[in-house]
């Protein structure tokens, strides 16, 4: 089942099922309707009939007409983190690790690098036996509810970040109930949106590089992972292609399990806050900043996969300059 959220013609943003071309809406939003399942022990398939209505919208007409929003939100931004794993495909570690190297790195004689190192320990450890725990994974913060974009909406750079690339991943989203229970409500397509010009520079940069916009959706898939997906990210500028490359996600390509994953974030005691929603990021397995592409103000990074019926879309747009003012009280 593939879930949406959408602005009804009440100007209430409020959750719909797909069913191919129309979204049969709900009478509230997803996170609603997530908590009381979490909540009351049922599984969300079947607490949706109780908020369900006759009310349906074309999916095609609900891009067009920009009414589309992430397909979860809280409605207390700041209860909504975004966090991630780096390292976690297959394919991830050589073109980190080569950016982290320097220009002047010798490949036949060059320590590895704490990004070789970190992929490595994935490997060799990041999916145990399902009673024991396997090795750490990268780690990073990215920010609350308030940088989650809408899909087909603009990711804004702002006037200080060094550039601006698509990271084209999946994403778990995860409710945590009235008692600090964690559930996982599904999966979805998003752009892990960073600066790898600023995490070049320095790998203990990877922190500044990260507090971006991001986007997910258009959908969330509820059910379980496949061990494979295949994907594609294109990157389009003046209506033309100009980079695309496929990629292949799911646990079948990954060096940690998505359990194991998942408990190196929930093991925060943080992280388990009654009525917390998380956006928690696998990991891309491509980046067109290692194909030495840079995006300019007005491109489009779209992402598409074999599990969701349709892309992910976004349009870069820089901000201009915003210097803080800050007051003594």
């Amino acid at each position: 089942m593939h879930i949406v959220q959408v602005v009804n013609n009440g100007n209430k943003v409020v959750a719909a099922v797909v069913n191919g071309d129309e979204l049969e809406l709900l009478s509230q939003p997803l996170y609603t309707i997530a908590l009381q399942a979490a909540n009351s022990g049922n599984k969300l398939v079947e607490s949706l009939v109780d908020f369900r209505t006759s009310d349906i919208m074309s999916y095609d007409t609900a891009i067009r007409d920009g009414r589309l929003r992430a397909p979860i939100t809280h409605p207390e931004p700041a209860n909504l983190l975004l966090t991630g794993t780096g390292l976690t495909h297959l394919g991830s570690a050589a073109p980190r690790s080569q950016m982290h190297a320097g220009e002047k790195a010798e490949p036949k004689t060059a320590q590895p690098t704490d990004t070789q190192r970190m992929f490595d320990l994935g490997v060799a450890g990041g999916k145990p036996a399902s009673n024991e725990v396997g090795a750490q994974p990268e780690w990073f913060y990215k920010g609350t509810g308030h940088t989650l974009r809408a899909p087909f909406a603009e990711i804004t750079m702002p006037d200080f970040a060094l550039d601006g690339g698509e990271e084209a991943e999946l994403a778990g989203i995860y409710i945590v109930n009235d008692e600090g229970r964690i559930f996982r409500v599904g999966f979805s397509l998003a752009n892990e949106f960073s600066d790898h010009v600023t995490e070049k520079q320095n790998y203990l940069y990877l922190a500044h590089s990260k507090l971006r916009d991001c986007s997910i959706g258009p959908e969330i898939f509820v059910g379980d992972l496949p061990e494979e997906v295949e994907g594609s990210v294109s990157l389009h500028r003046n209506g033309e292609r100009l980079w695309h490359r496929a990629f292949m996600s799911g646990e079948k390509h990954m060096c940690h399990s998505v359990s194991n994953l998942e408990h190196h974030h929930f093991k925060y005691a943080t992280f388990c806050q009654p009525n917390q929603l998380h956006i928690h990021f696998f990991g891309a397995a491509v980046l067109s900043f290692g194909d030495g592409i840079a995006l300019e103000d007005g491109d489009e990074m779209r992402i598409e996969c074999d599990i969701m019926t349709r892309p992910l879309s976004n349009v870069l747009k820089r901000t201009p300059a915003a210097k803080p003012t800050i007051e003594t009280l």
